[in-house]
């Protein structure tokens, strides 16, 4: 209830949605009503419809399916009855190979096809074939359940015992082996946070590489940390686009391509008024523009950024004041560096 009493509109509207499942008017498979459907018919706003939605998958009523949508969710495989002996049936695994190695990799299975939000013990149980419960003998809990996929994912990338020489190179590999674990698994960017981190073993060492990477030029502990996270949190806000990405083709059933091709008309009428000249050029040239593309850019920045930084002796002699690098000498028009010295120099 909110404070006058009212039960929220997304609780309604998530009831009705259930009831109709419920009575069979939506089958197993058949599409849910969209967010621009449910704002349509229920006249909410699309944040709330999206609460709809997110509710119904945390419920386990319903999955994203790629290129289809949201859909009504399997029911739960029913154990068969017990024997006819009068003894009371115990919950048991239905597979006697189950393992917390098979749930954790059938979680990663379900949340790299449907996303973070279609991720339940219910949902793992159904695709194992198994009760619920039946997942609590090897995951204690759905957080735990997270935890140990973050620890697999992030295992698929392992760090090299022999660094290779030079922060930047450093600093370059794990920047690399961190955005192809997004690019495989876009939903470890809702896992993770930069000011109220997971706990992961893993994740911590990782951090602690890129520190020892920049550890012995010069900068103090907080400021080698600072570039650790500051490393960390480029791929991670870049990877927010991957959720999006996936979610958005989930919804509408389009590929990004195929969404921008629809939207030719309406840019060619906006870029004919003028009224942005810059963006209008863009439609004279051959642009391709992805998330790859935009990693590798700014990774290259970001890296030149940072040889400045070094060169002028960190926070002790050329650190950030203002907003600007001291002396305000900014990277050389894209000259690039050489392991943290400007090229040429």
């Amino acid at each position: 209830m909110d404070r006058s009493g009212a039960e929220p509109p997304y609780r309604r509207i998530v009831a009705e949605i259930q009831r109709r499942i419920g009575a069979g008017e939506l089958r197993p498979g058949d599409r849910v009503p969209s967010t621009r459907q449910i704002t349509a018919e229920w006249g909410v706003a699309m944040a709330t419809a999206t609460k709809v939605l997110t509710a119904l998958r945390e419920a386990g009523l319903v999955r994203a399916v790629p290129g289809v949508g949201t859909v009504v969710a399997e029911p739960e495989p029913q154990a068969p009855p017990a024997a006819r002996s009068g003894r009371r049936r115990t919950v048991r695994d239905s597979d006697p190979g189950l393992t917390s190695e098979r749930v954790v990799r059938t979680a990663i299975e379900v949340a790299d096809a449907e996303g973070f939000a279609a991720l339940s013990m219910r949902r793992v149980a159904v695709r194992l074939g198994v009760g619920t419960m039946a997942l609590y003998r090897h995951v204690p809990s759905r957080d735990e359940l997270v935890a140990l996929m973050v620890e697999e994912v992030l295992d698929e990338e392992p760090l090299p015992d022999t660094p290779p020489p030079g922060w930047r190179a450093q600093l370059e590999l794990i920047t690399r082996m961190r955005w192809a674990v997004f690019r495989r698994h876009p939903w470890m960017h809702q896992t993770m946070s930069l000011t109220r981190p997971m706990l992961s073993p893993r994740g911590m060492t990782q951090t602690d590489w890129a520190m020892r990477a920049v550890d012995g030029l010069g900068l103090d502990v907080s400021t080698m940390f600072y570039v650790a996270v500051s490393i960390a949190g480029f791929v991670h806000g870049l990877a927010a686009n991957l959720v999006w990405e996936l979610d958005a083709e989930q919804e509408s059933g389009l590929t990004d391509e195929e969404w921008m091709a629809n939207q030719d008309s309406t840019l060619s009428d906006i870029f004919a008024s003028g009224a942005m000249p810059m963006l209008a050029r863009l439609a004279e040239i051959d642009l391709e523009f992805d998330l790859d593309r935009m990693f590798e850019f700014g990774l290259r920045r970001m890296l030149d950024g940072l040889a400045v930084f070094i060169e002028g002796g960190g926070v002790e002699g050329g650190g950030v004041e203002g907003g600007r690098l001291d002396g305000g000498r900014g990277v050389d028009g894209g000259r690039g560096v050489e392991d943290g010295r400007p090229a040429g120099a």
